[in-house]
Parts: C-alpha cells; structure tokens; sequence
C-alpha cells in the first residue's frame, strides 16, 4: 500500500496558544481524508541557546524543508494583522506554487479583499504604514490579493470563503474539510 500524500497545513493558526491540538486535529482529519497532514510546528528543533536571528534561520529552513516534503498545500487565509492574509503564509503558498504542486485555500471570512483593505485604511495608518488615499487598491473581487488567489486557481482549486462566528476565522475547520474533499475528489492533480 502506499503511503499517504503528505498535505501542508499553512496558516496563522500557528501563533494561537493551542497551536499544538490545532495542529493535531488538522492531521486527524487530513488522515480521516486519506492524507499525511505535515504542520508547521511538527519540525523539532532545539533552538536553545540560539540568538534570535539564528532562531528564525532554523525555523524558516525547516519549514522550506517540511513544504519541499509534501505533495500539495492547504492555506488558511484569514486576514491576519491587517486586511490581508498572514504574511508567512503567504511565502508559504508561494513556495508551494513554485515547485509546481497544487495549492488550495479557504477563509473563514467572507469579505473580499478590496473590502477589508479600505476598512483597513478607514480607521486610519498604523505607524509606518506605506498606505494612503492616493494609493490603489486591488480591486478584482477576490477573496485575497491577486497573486494568492490565481496561485490557487491555477492549480485548478477556488478559494473556499465563508463568515463563521466572531473570534473563529483561526480555529474553525469546516473550510479546511471542504478543500480536504476537493483534494481527494481531484488526486489525480497529485499524481
């Protein structure tokens, strides 16, 4: 038999303090879909000891290493910290993209992204904000700026959005199953 398709599962999730059970409910249910779900934090490093900057450099390797390893990935693509997605998950998908392997997303927030960036500019510049009312905002009626969003379409998979209860957009999952079952009824995008 052979063994499983390895998924990388992309996304903020990885800062909340129960990363680790996320993590693990994840691979539960990418094994219940038939697949190896490989997490972010399921590289284990010893980083004691280690200045901050070489921290970063062994976190960051590991995680190209750990995206190298899988077949295909999953992002979660809330808005993180701003009016558009995690910014490490969007290298992540990038990375993904660039080995030629499918990419899929979802988000547990409705809203495009043109919607959330001039809600973002609204309540006004944080410090250092680049943005400003002469500045464009991409506006194509995507649910995420336009070089994730076509990443995913090109891999033959949409975006799949829905607005969950406030305080969710990390930790609800039905999105997740959703691009769980895309995979496995396209497989044939892995082979």
């Amino acid at each position: 038999m052979p063994a499983p398709l390895r998924i990388y599962l992309a996304g903020p999730e990885v800062f909340l303090p129960d990363a680790l059970a996320i993590g693990r409910e994840k691979a539960r249910l990418a094994a219940e879909a038939g697949f190896e779900g490989v997490f972010p934090l399921d590289a284990s490093l010893d980083l004691t000891g280690l200045d901050p900057l070489e921290q970063a450099r062994r976190l960051a390797l590991a995680n190209e290493g750990l995206i190298a390893s899988c077949d295909a990935l999953i992002a979660n693509l809330p808005p993180f910290r701003g009016a558009s997605m995690d910014a490490g998950t969007a290298f992540e998908v990038g990375y993904m993209r660039a080995l030629g392997r499918p990419v899929l997303g979802y988000s547990n927030i409705s809203a495009d992204y043109a919607c959330r960036a001039r809600a973002t500019r609204a309540r006004g510049p944080f410090p250092g904000d680049a943005d400003g009312a002469d500045v464009a905002i991409e506006d194509f009626g995507l649910s995420e700026i336009l070089m994730i969003e076509i990443a995913i379409r090109e891999s033959g998979f949409t975006v799949l959005t829905q607005e969950v209860a406030p305080g969710q957009a990390m930790r609800y999952l039905g999105g997740y199953q959703r691009c769980l079952a895309a995979l496995r009824a396209h497989g044939d995008r892995l082979a």
